[in-house]
């Protein structure tokens, strides 16, 4: 079968597309169990960029097949999984979607409602996944507001959304004028220029208070400004560090406001409460069918350009949810 295969650890420039097996077995993650899924679309991330370096902590050795999450059609299904041929779906893969055919995660898979392209299905697991366990770590209520950083991008986009259709105010934070348009595009109330003063911009849309929940997917140089416009009691969800560099934070900064930091890791957390899982692909699928959310998919590419995808990410350039169409 056609897949994009990194050889090399050295970035994107270290895969190409080859022929390859199809997967056999189960996926490491899977305990055991066989999804095989006819792979139509793939979502590319950060953490696919991360692995093409060897620095993600779920990577594989190279060579591998790269790409994160996969949406398809299922050819292969286990028993009492609740899937079956067929079915239409969207499943984290880690790595391995990059390709014709792919091993899904069950208890990481949806089924697609039915006017989802499999485009759209592609950019739904990974991101809503992570946005929505981010506000749930946050303890998130109807009315908050919520800061976005990075809110153009695949988990700020779907971020942005998740917190309109739970009934808060999604506050945006993004670093050009053609970012901000794809943030309201999106879904956001209000979107502030990181080289603009946004701290100050943030107090003054909250009426000098601050907000109660922050979702920071970005980190770096941004992270204690995002403390500083945290609300007394204020929340601030660590998702990743696109911007390269791991924040440290003073802890006096925490005590004498009453703040908390809360890391977001969907893995641990499902391995040591299961029920999380089943209850994350519920709220999924309910949402998704419901209308609510929309993945925004800014680059769509063909898998011959699957290493084109792997450098928008890594120059900062992508937008939305990059895509590589497999089918």
């Amino acid at each position: 079968m056609r897949a994009f295969v990194m050889t090399e650890l050295t970035g994107p420039s270290g895969g190409a597309e080859a022929d390859v097996p199809e997967p056999v077995g189960a996926h490491p993650w899977a305990d055991g169990e066989r999804l095989l899924i006819d792979v139509h679309a793939a979502g590319v991330s950060f953490p696919d960029l991360l692995q093409t370096r060897g620095q993600y902590q779920h990577g594989s050795p190279s060579p591998y097949v790269a790409g994160g999450e996969a949406a398809g059609v299922v050819l292969e299904a286990p028993p009492g999984s609740g899937f079956r041929p067929g079915d239409r779906v969207a499943s984290l893969t880690v790595w391995g979607a990059l390709a014709e055919r792919a091993l899904g995660i069950p208890r990481y898979t949806v089924k697609l409602p039915d006017d989802f392209d499999f485009v759209s299905g592609a950019a739904l697991y990974l991101n809503y996944a992570t946005a929505w366990f981010s506000l749930h770590r946050v303890n998130f209520t109807k009315g908050e507001d919520v800061l976005v950083h990075g809110a153009s991008g695949g988990v700020g986009t779907a971020a942005v959304q998740l917190v309109r259709a739970l009934g808060g105010r999604p506050i945006a934070v993004v670093s050009t004028s053609d970012k901000a348009r794809v943030a309201r595009e999106a879904g956001a109330a209000e979107v502030v220029l990181s080289d603009e003063g946004w701290v100050a911009q943030v107090r003054e849309l909250t009426g000098g208070l601050g907000v109660p929940v922050v979702v920071d997917p970005v980190g770096g140089d941004r992270f204690t400004d995002s403390l500083r416009c945290l609300d007394v009691g204020g929340r601030l969800a660590v998702v990743g560090f696109a911007a390269g560099e791991i924040p440290k934070v003073k802890v006096n900064r925490l005590l004498l406001r009453d703040l908390s930091v809360v890391g977001v890791a969907l893995d641990p957390y499902v391995a040591r409460f299961p029920e999380m899982a089943r209850t994350l692909a519920a709220e999924l699928e309910r949402l998704a069918a419901s209308g609510e959310l929309r993945p925004l998919a800014g680059h769509v590419l063909p898998l011959e350009s699957a290493r084109e995808a792997l450098e928008l990410i890594d120059t900062r350039r992508a937008v939305g949810k990059v895509v590589v169409t497999i089918r």
